[in-house]
């Protein structure tokens, strides 16, 4: 489907609270005067952040991508949208694009990142570190995962199925890379092999570390799911009857680097391999954990820039988390399709993945490498994200048709692609508003975003027994 409804951008972060951050320009402002260039991290979160609006990019967004803009997971009928600082507007016109200031975010107090020693034991006190207002650490979600352990062995079994970048590579602030598998266990269940006797539906968040509204909403779903066990009929049955894996945290590495800004969350979207060149102030380091999969690899929605934030890296498949993510996957499922684009996984194939990304309330399924392409079972993920969709209030259709832009290389590409099993992304929230952004109050979690994200979770967890059989 074609989005070309008209949605406003307000700015790519909510209101900081009641602090008032985010400064709306009128469309047509003025570019900024470019601010000083500097090297440090500090300098660099002390300059505003913008969101420009390009205008009539849609047709020409591929080379809005290869000039290594920060392109938005938004449209405006023609329209595309890019973060960038000050110097970004100068950048987007030499490169012959015409911009208007959207809207700026103010520089907040910059906060100097938290010391961690990620080598210590996980204490009790750890769940309840915070940032910004609510929103977990890494080190919060690896507690809350051993406190489910802890507290429902019955209905829990965790897995450690990797290493960051920076652990692999002996490097400070690295983390091991945490699964759980929730389900009444009986024989054989949660088991890291192919022959499970129950559907397995997955849950991923975090890929991109500044999404922190996707962590929070897999918190959310691991405690609905063990406390509503033999409380809610609905959340009973089908603990019963399906194995439920969570990732929490997808890319610890980059949130780790998300959350040392404290109450001014930094804004990375990438892991933390730093080998590929310095960015200085004119790009971020790392490599896109969704733009690295060996499907499609190195085609539309990609860079070759490794300032740019959708780098895809060196090679398809180079980076320690995405190996060891698709590790997990093909231990869990069965390859059920053949090559080629348009050959349909089985009827029987069994399982079913969301990978949660903030923002632009949409909903997306492969194809996303290319616009007009469609997969042999296009039928039904269509009709899985319409429901998914009516339950939401979010668009839906292939990256293309909702963001306007096509993006090779993704995790749900490679899961059909390779598997046959259906991917979903939800782009969760919008793009204005109090709970806009990919920072909006955490109160937006309970009031905004949960209500619509549970039940759409419990409706696509129960499609994973069978969702090519219609």
């Amino acid at each position: 489907m074609s989005v070309s409804r008209r949605i406003p951008i307000a700015g790519v972060v909510a209101a900081l609270a009641t602090s008032a951050l985010l400064l709306f320009q009128q469309t047509g402002a003025p570019a900024p005067e470019p601010a000083a260039k500097a090297d440090s991290a500090q300098a660099e979160q002390k300059q505003a952040m913008f969101v420009y609006r390009v205008v009539d990019a849609v047709k020409d967004s591929e080379r809005l991508i290869q000039v290594g803009s920060d392109v938005l997971e938004q449209r405006d009928g023609d329209d595309l949208f890019v973060l960038g600082n000050a110097e970004e507007a100068s950048r987007l016109a030499k490169a012959g694009f015409s911009t208007k200031v959207e809207s700026v975010m103010a520089p907040a107090p910059w906060a100097a990142p938290k010391t961690h020693n990620n080598s210590e034991p996980l204490g009790v006190n750890d769940i309840n570190e915070t940032y910004y207002g609510g929103y977990r650490t890494v080190r919060a979600h690896h507690s809350h995962l051993d406190k489910v352990l802890a507290d429902y062995p019955a209905l829990s079994t965790g897995v450690t199925y990797g290493q960051s970048w920076r652990k692999s590579t002996g490097k400070p602030n690295g983390y091991d890379l945490r699964a759980i598998c929730l389900t009444k266990k009986q024989a054989g269940d949660c088991a890291l092999n192919t022959s499970a006797p129950k559907p397995r539906f997955f849950l991923m968040a975090q890929i991109h570390a500044r999404e922190i509204t996707t962590g929070d909403m897999a918190w959310r779903w691991i405690d609905h799911l063990t406390q509503g066990y033999g409380k809610d009929a609905e959340v009973t049955k089908l603990m019963d009857t399906t194995e439920m894996w969570v990732v929490p945290i997808t890319n610890p590495d980059g949130v780790d680097i998300v959350q040392q800004g404290g109450s001014s969350p930094r804004l990375q979207r990438k892991n933390a391999n730093n080998t590929n060149g310095s960015c200085g102030t004119g790009g971020q380091i790392g490599i896109d954990l969704n733009r690295n999969a060996n499907s499609h690899y190195g085609q539309a929605g990609t860079s070759t820039n490794p300032c740019a934030e959708t780098y895809r890296g060196p090679r398809a498949d180079s980076e320690i988390e995405l190996n060891s993510l698709q590790s997990l996957f093909t231990k869990l499922y069965p390859d059920k399709r053949g090559d080629g684009d348009t050959t349909p996984a089985a009827k029987d194939t069994k399982g079913l993945m969301i990978t949660f990304h903030s923002y632009t309330n949409g909903i997306i399924f492969p194809w996303a490498h290319r616009a007009n392409t469609y997969t042999g079972n296009d039928a039904s993920l269509r009709r899985m994200a319409k429901d998914m969709a009516g339950i939401t209030g979010y668009t839906y259709g292939t990256a293309p048709q909702v963001v306007g832009y096509a993006a090779s290389g993704g995790t749900e590409d490679w899961l059909y692609d390779k598997l046959g099993v259906p991917g979903f992304t939800f782009e969760i929230g919008p793009a204005s508003g109090t709970c806009g952004g990919f920072l909006p109050p955490y109160s937006c979690q309970t009031s905004t975003f949960w209500p619509k994200i549970k039940p759409a979770l419990m409706y696509a967890a129960k499609q994973a027994a069978a969702p090519y059989a219609s």
